[in-house]
C-alpha cells in the first residue's frame, strides 16, 4: 500500500534519495537501482527487495519517478522487467537536497569539523 507520507526535499529518506541519484543519469529498473546504490555506498546500503519496492512505489505515486521503456538493448527473457526513470519533479527534489546537503557541509567545513576542499 503507498503511503501518504509527504515526502519534501527536507525529508527525503536515505532510501528515496538513494534510488532518486541512482536514476539521475539514466533509466534503471528496480534491480539495476539496488546494485547502483550498493555501488556507490561502498556496499553500506543493501536495500531490500520490499524496501525497494515500497519506496519505488511511494516516490512513483508522488510524480518523482516514473515507468520508462526498457532500452533497446535490453535482454528479452522471460522476466518482464519494470524501467523507472527520473521525472522533472524528482530532479528538482534531488536538487533541493544536495543543495541542502552542501549548505550543511560546508557549515561543517567552517567549523572546521570537516577538512577543507582541495
Amino acid at each position: 500500500m503507498v503511503s501518504n507520507e509527504n515526502i519534501s526535499p527536507e525529508s527525503l529518506s536515505p532510501v528515496v534519495f538513494q534510488i532518486l541519484l541512482a536514476l539521475a543519469d539514466a533509466d534503471l529498473h528496480g534491480y539495476g537501482i539496488k546494485l547502483e546504490v550498493e555501488k556507490r555506498t561502498e556496499g553500506a546500503m543493501n536495500l531490500g527487495s520490499g524496501t525497494l519496492y515500497e519506496a519505488i512505489q511511494r516516490i512513483e505515486a508522488l510524480g518523482f519517478i516514473a515507468a520508462a521503456p526498457p532500452p533497446p538493448d535490453a535482454p528479452t527473457g522471460a522476466r518482464k522487467r519494470n524501467y523507472y526513470r527520473l521525472e522533472a519533479q524528482g530532479r528538482k527534489a534531488l536538487g533541493a537536497e544536495l543543495e541542502r546537503m552542501d549548505k550543511i557541509v560546508r557549515f561543517a567545513r567552517r567549523k572546521k569539523l570537516l577538512p577543507q576542499a582541495r
